[in-house]
């Protein structure tokens, strides 16, 4: 076998792999899972021992190369200190956790003896020294406490233990090895699936090969119908045949979008492609019911889990390319696993890694497997980017509220201990809604950190930490764990707060609300694309694309990139409506030029309309309205919170060849303004009620004096350009193919403004202004009317 690049194989990958055993706990794994609090803790010892032993060196990198079947592979890790008291070397392991030291499971320490041992075995064999003493340095969060454990360690005894681990996963780098060779081949014969590339895709497809090439990261402006998801997947996986990568994840925020790559991975799969790809799926859809409400050590899919794992592992990936969630689910039920966490393991075998936003940018269920350290091997392909701002912003701000505290006060009854700690922290709450009374105000935005909070909430969760080990599971428990790792999500944003952060202090119905609120998290989204090579970002909707490179984190010599669109811009009219002004003081009087504008809008055709509104209370308004007005015309409503059958209900009313005329009437940036395909003669008409501007609140007030202060762009960055994305969006639910044809109305006298109009796409630059209902009338009539003869 000749493959073009060395195969790497990290350390901790290696270890875990071959010496995990018995039980899954996510409970007490997430409780020692502190990375952000655990780097910092790395430097502080690190920069201790520095001072005792001036020698010290820390993160040393260390690797082997390691020939399986013909195939190198290097295996590289990074040790945490090296050094050298009394001419004797030392190798520095350092772990953090929550726990105990006493109480850290056996299985776990383990692994931690297992890493060190095999930094030892690579620090003798490049040193050429028979022995090194091998240093465990355990810190204990809650406590502050340091226990350090050694053992001495020859070479002879360290490379049995390195071959042992090579031996045993001997067939597992031969399957992988076996894997790419198949993959690599498969790639080379593999051409474009649908044959001729459409307009557009070549050039998509060539500038997201170039992006990898020169790890770059990309910001694609790529209209509906460019075909995004396999021009960006097919240049990805030929830059994996040819070794540039090896692993690309796809990452999106919406389950339709995931299933188009699914689908795009399975064209390219009847065309001879061999890759495995995955599917990730939220832990709480795909767990089994018999394991909701169960506790791990009663949980049957849990017990013994990795003991079944490698054979499940084995099963899989001998007989399955495609892992969906069906697929995952099946054989997680044949071997009697966890399908979440098997999912997880499975992932570290595939090529393709579909999965939401936060398996990558989210500081809490960021996929520590792949992104523990920046790896070249990995690339990402971000769909849909324009949702990306507003995911990350959630992603970087958490709360604790009053409420949750004051719950746990009945619990445990006859531990004061947990009591004193309660009491404590429901005090603090009761001293911020004293700050609220004193000040007068029901909610109050602070610019530096609440530090007495912060202490707080440690005192709380260092004591609970401690206390958890000795408690048996229960409902009890399990309310304190909600309150518990809210509390500690709060900690640990709190050690990146600056001047992007914002302490916000709210009275509501929960009690008092304490919380971190990010408005700028572009720093911690660059520093996530950093895991990888580089990184493509496209969607649909990304103009002005200089707001998105900045907002979005994207490097200064990062690359952007709009195409055309694909489609005839002669397809649709697009029209404003010159007569209707939507602002607050203005609606009521312009109601009735509303509703006639959307009679105007559906009896240009017999058809299926959307009309989109800023919020649910003006779509009510108008829909009654245009109901009153117009009884005879068949209408849907979106309403709040509507489940996966109401929705699909909703969209089965848009049927193809309708011989009567439907409305629709629903929510700017909701369920049905973006990620909907309701081709050909399913929907001729959308109607765009405002120009979204998002309803004025306190938080995105804060977002707008935020950015006055770093670029004097503070009403466009918050309020103006958010809004004008989600009618880019719902107004491209209209155009999905090269046949379909229809009318866009834009009903707010601003769009014609330069400051709005100068930001429409190169497919909107033939709009026109109309200043009356029967301008309006004459216009869609007349585009009908050459629509047909054409």
């Amino acid at each position: 076998m000749n493959f073009l690049a060395t195969i790497k194989l990290g350390i901790r990958e290696l270890v875990e792999f071959v010496l995990r055993s018995g039980d899954l706990n996510p409970q007490t794994e997430r409780s020692m899972n502190t990375a952000m609090e655990g780097s910092r803790i790395h430097r502080m010892l690190q920069k201790r021992r520095l001072e005792e032993h001036p020698e010290y060196e820390h993160e040393v990198g260390m690797k082997t190369s390691v020939t399986m079947n013909g195939q190198e592979y290097s295996i590289h890790g990074r040790a945490d200190g090296v050094f050298q008291p009394n001419d004797h070397y030392q190798i520095e392991e350092i772990k953090t956790s929550d726990l105990a030291f006493n109480d850290v499971p056996e299985s776990t320490m383990t692994l931690y003896w297992g890493q060190v041992q095999v930094y030892g075995y690579l620090l003798m064999q490049d040193q050429q020294v028979d022995h090194v003493t091998l240093q465990l340095t355990y810190y204990q969060t809650g406590e502050d406490k340091v226990t350090i454990t050694e053992h001495e360690q020859t070479k002879e005894e360290a490379t049995a233990f390195f071959q042992s681990l090579v031996d045993e996963y001997e067939s597992w780098l031969i399957l992988r090895a076996d894997l790419r060779q198949r993959r690599d081949a498969s790639i080379t014969e593999l051409g474009f699936p649908y044959g001729a590339y459409r307009p557009g895709q070549h050039e998509l497809a060539a500038v997201v090969y170039k992006t990898i090439m020169l790890k770059k990261q990309l910001l694609v402006e790529a209209p509906t119908g460019t075909g995004k998801t396999i021009s960006t997947l097919f240049p990805t996986i030929k830059a994996m045949g040819e070794g540039l990568v090896q692993r690309t994840f796809y990452l999106t925020a919406k389950q339709s979008t995931r299933r188009v790559a699914e689908e795009a991975i399975g064209l390219m799969a009847t065309q001879g492609l061999h890759v495995k790809s995955i599917t990730l799926t939220a832990k709480d859809v795909i767990t089994f019911v018999e394991e909701r409400d169960v506790a791990p050590s009663d949980n049957p899919f849990m017990l013994g889990y990795y003991d079944r794992l490698k054979p499940a592992l084995m099963d899989l990936l001998e007989h399955e390319d495609q892992l969906t969630r069906d697929v995952i689910e099946t054989y997680a039920r044949k071997h009697s696993v966890d399908p979440f966490e098997f999912s997880l393991d499975a992932s570290l075998f595939c090529d393709v890694i579909v999965c939401d936003y936060n398996y990558l940018f989210d500081p809490f269920v960021y996929l520590q497997r792949f992104f523990s350290e920046p790896d070249q091997d990995n690339f990402f392909l971000i769909d849909e980017v324009h949702n990306l701002l507003s995911r990350a912003r959630e992603m970087y701000s958490t709360s604790v509220d009053e409420q949750s505290v004051v719950a746990l006060k009945p619990l445990f009854k006859g531990d004061r201990g947990f009591h004193r700690r309660v009491n404590a922290l429901a005090s603090v709450f009761k001293s911020l809604g004293e700050l609220l009374t004193s000040e007068q105000k029901s909610e109050l935005t602070l610019r530096p950190q609440l530090e007495a909070v912060v202490d707080e909430l440690s005192n709380f969760t260092n004591y609970i930490a401690e206390w958890l080990p000795r408690q048996e599971d229960g409902l009890e428990l399990q309310q304190l764990l909600t309150v518990y790792f809210a509390c500690l999500n709060y900690i640990r944003l709190s050690e990146n707060y600056s001047d992007v952060y914002r302490t916000r202090i709210l009275e509501t119905n929960q009690g008092i609300v304490v919380r971190l609120t990010c408005l700028d998290p572009s720093a911690f989204l660059n520093q996530s694309m950093h895991f990888g090579r580089g990184a493509v970002l496209f969607s649909a909707t990304v103009s002005p694309t200089d707001y998105y490179q900045r907002v979005l984190g994207i490097d200064e010599d990062g690359v952007t990139y709009q195409l055309p669109s694909p489609f005839e811009a002669h397809h649709q009219a697009i029209l404003v409506t010159n007569y209707i002004q939507t602002t607050y003081r203005e609606r009521e009087a312009n109601l009735d030029h509303i509703v006639d504008s959307i009679d105007a809008l559906r009896r240009g055709k017999t058809g299926n309309y959307l009309i989109f509104f800023p919020s649910y209370g003006y779509l009510a308004t108008v829909a009654d309205a245009f109901a009153a007005a117009h009884p005879e015309v068949s209408i849907r409503r979106q309403e709040t919170g509507m489940d996966e059958t109401a929705r699909q209900a909703f969209l089965d009313a848009f049927t193809s060849t309708p011989t009567e005329t439907l409305v629709g009437f629903a929510v700017l940036g909701g369920i049905f303004s973006e990620g909907i395909d309701l081709a050909a003669d399913r929907l001729i008409g959308v109607g765009i009620v405002s120009v979204g501007l998002p309803g004025l609140n306190p938080e995105t007030n804060l977002i707008r004096d935020y950015f006055d202060s770093q670029n004097g762009r503070g009403f466009e960055f918050a309020y103006q350009l958010p809004g004008l994305n989600n009618v880019l969006q719902a107004a491209g639910r209209l155009i999905r193919s090269a046949s379909d044809v229809g009318v866009v109305v834009l009903m707010d006298q601003r769009f014609s403004q330069p400051r709005y109009a100068r930001l429409f796409p190169p497919h909107w630059q033939d709009w026109r202004a109309v200043k009356t209902t029967d301008q309006l009338s004459q216009c869609i009539d007349n585009f009908w009317a050459q629509t047909e003869a054409d």
